[in-house]
Order: structure tokens, then C-alpha cells, then sequence
């Protein structure tokens, strides 16, 4: 295989073990609205400083957000829109397993 000696189904394994942390989900969420500065995440996620910085980094070097520094401060952006969309599609997905499961309650009750 060019360029890796990986199987694709690994990488994707990989690639979702990257997504499966709260906070790191919460920062592409919040990404995918518009870019924000670290303090601006610091006050939306609620983590302590260091927590969010380590977070962000396995995000920078999972290559889905991109950083720049302006001055003292850092902003973050997402590396492509594709990762909005794929935030929207597992929400999309969840809010039908959700349905599906008060719908079996409705019906078992």
C-alpha cells in the first residue's frame, strides 16, 4: 500500500479512538461554528487549561485542527469542513438510535 503499511479499517479504528475523548469532541464542535481562541474554549469547555491544551494537541497532530498564534494568543480551526460534517451525520445518527429507543420503550410499556 503507498504511503502506509496500515490497513485502512486500522486507520479508521485510529482515527476514531482520536474522536472517542468528551472534550476533544466538544472542541470540534465548538470549531465548527467558527474558529476560537483557546481562552474563548477555556470558558465554553469548562477544563482546566492544561487538560484543554493536551486535548488540543492530539487534535493538532491527528491533523484535524490547525493552530496559529496572534500575538499571546492561540486560534484553532478546523483542517477541513468535512469533520463539521461528520459531526452532523453522528448527530443525525444518534438522534435516530435515541427515537428508536423511546420508541421500544412506548411500545414495551
Amino acid at each position: 500500500m503507498p504511503g502506509s503499511s496500515r490497513p485502512l479499517y486500522q486507520m479508521k479504528a485510529d482515527f476514531f479512538k482520536t474522536l472517542g475523548h468528551p472534550v476533544r469532541i466538544r472542541v470540534l464542535e465548538l470549531l465548527s461554528e467558527r474558529e476560537r481562541a483557546v481562552s474563548e474554549m477555556l470558558i465554553e469547555i469548562g477544563v482546566e487549561a492544561a487538560h484543554l491544551s493536551q486535548q488540543l494537541s492530539i487534535l493538532r497532530r491527528a491533523g484535524l485542527v490547525t493552530a496559529r498564534r496572534e500575538g499571546l494568543s492561540v486560534t484553532y480551526e478546523l483542517a477541513s469542513p468535512e469533520v463539521a460534517e461528520l459531526l452532523a451525520t453522528a448527530r443525525v445518527i444518534l438522534t435516530g438510535v435515541v427515537a428508536g429507543q423511546v420508541e421500544a420503550l412506548e411500545h414495551s410499556a
